[in-house]
């Protein structure tokens, strides 16, 4: 689903360049749930923006879903996310002004459905993440979990094949972040590939597959003991 090939990324500073991914080899199947650790720095922030096709890369091949990504411009990267990628992000981005059923209903806007199927299709995403009751409220009118569960819900709308989920659980309480990563959990069950950028030793045991960076290199690449159920 997602293969890295020595793959490289430097950014401009200033008259020098900061070289953030040193040859990144990377393959996650189908169906995986990999969760990517290292300190602030690592470049683990850099490499899901690559994934998620919000930034390029300097050298090196990514494919997605078979496909080699090279040379995209915005559009072709917009029809690419949109088709593949769902993403969940720490800080929710929500539209403060829209309701839980609109926001979860937006990306479908971007799909071109109509507008009573959207409604339809983001009402069955908010009750399959326990929150139908909440269809009307504004984001300032819940809670940090709700608000989280409201952004998986919208990340699955356009049912894709990878979540990409960056710190889902840092700005919560451990009870809430549990309850965030047993979403996560069933929704790997169902096939979903998930994807997940954190800092959080618990959190990332609960993956199948730790990668670990340090200073723009894979340092360590293990599966977790708990996925030796299959």
């Amino acid at each position: 689903m997602i293969k890295l090939i020595n793959l490289h990324k430097s950014y401009p500073i200033g008259k020098d360049s900061l070289h953030v991914l040193k040859g990144i080899n990377l393959h996650i199947k189908e169906g995986e749930f990999v969760s990517i650790m290292g300190s602030s720095g690592s470049g683990k922030s850099t490499l899901l923006n690559i994934v998620g096709l919000l930034d390029g890369h300097d050298e090196g091949e990514y494919y997605l879903n078979g496909k080699l990504i090279e040379n995209l411009d915005e559009k072709k990267a917009a029809i690419l996310r949109n088709k593949f990628l769902g993403f969940v992000f720490q800080s929710f981005n929500l539209i403060s002004y829209k309701t839980a059923l609109e926001n979860i209903a937006l990306p479908l806007y971007y799909k071109g459905i109509h507008r009573k199927e959207r409604q339809k299709i983001a009402m069955e995403y908010l009750e399959k993440v326990g929150l139908k009751d909440w269809a009307n409220h504004l984001p300032s009118e819940l809670s940090g979990g709700e608000k989280q569960r409201i952004a998986i819900a919208r990340a699955l709308v356009t049912q894709p094949k990878v979540v990409l989920a960056d710190e889902p659980t840092g700005a919560l309480d451990s009870t809430t972040s549990q309850s965030v990563m047993d979403l996560l959990k069933e929704i790997n069950k169902e096939g979903m590939t998930v994807f997940v950028i954190t800092h959080e030793e618990d959190i990332a045991a609960q993956t199948d597959r730790i990668v670990r960076l340090k200073d723009g290199i894979i340092t360590s690449d293990e599966k977790t003991r708990q996925k030796e159920k299959v």
